[in-house]
């Protein structure tokens, strides 16, 4: 006798059988009614629950350290969120990082969106895939002015920017280290930041 092996669940290969979108005050309701808690480590994508990537210690020290950095780079009135929720139409991802208007109190009823953002990151690892072909197209669409994902493979910094409302960036530089990136908050001037800022070390 055989048997087979269990399915998984593959973002870009759904399985043979029913199965239904949520929508994002859907997935607020199964929190509340305690379907889905605090221990359950997923978020919100296009209408999709997906199980959340787990953090590595390197990717655990650079989101700690890039909240430093960054915090210490911002005009007044602003503040850095770090695996918190934003809310867009379809989906409530949980970015590493994410610039946004001040004070907290500002959320205590919603979580940011992107009118409320200069900046969204993803620290990525495994994650690189994901946060490319994925969360991307999400942020874009939602229209975060700014997505930057933090390659620890490669030690660069993907800089994308001018959103289209279909998905996608139009704009996209890289940053390595030895280079500089660009970051403008409300109406400040921006200021550039050296790439080998970004990581731990």
């Amino acid at each position: 006798m055989t048997t087979s092996s269990p399915r998984t669940l593959d973002y870009g290969r759904l399985p043979p059988l029913p199965i239904r979108k949520f929508s994002v005050d859907e997935y607020h309701r199964l929190g509340e009614v305690g379907v889905l808690t605090t221990d359950d480590r997923v978020e919100l994508l296009e209408g999709w629950i997906l199980q959340k990537m787990t953090h590595n210690p390197p990717h655990g020290a650079s989101v700690d350290h890039l909240r430093d950095v960054l915090a210490d780079l911002l005009p007044d009135g602003w503040r850095v969120r770090a695996q918190l929720p934003v809310t867009t139409a379809d989906s409530e991802p949980e970015p590493d990082l994410v610039v946004v208007r001040g004070p907290a109190s500002r959320y205590v009823s919603r979580h940011p969106s992107a009118e409320d953002a200069a900046l969204i990151v993803e620290i990525a690892d495994t994650s690189l895939e994901r946060d490319r072909e994925v969360k991307g197209p999400i942020y874009s669409r939602a229209g975060f002015p700014v997505y930057w994902i933090v390659n620890l493979v490669e030690r660069r910094v993907e800089v994308y920017s001018d959103p289209s409302p279909t998905g996608g960036y139009h704009s996209r530089r890289d940053g390595s280290i030895g280079d500089h990136v660009s970051l403008r908050v409300g109406d400040e001037e921006p200021r550039e930041i050296a790439v080998k800022m970004v990581f731990v070390a």
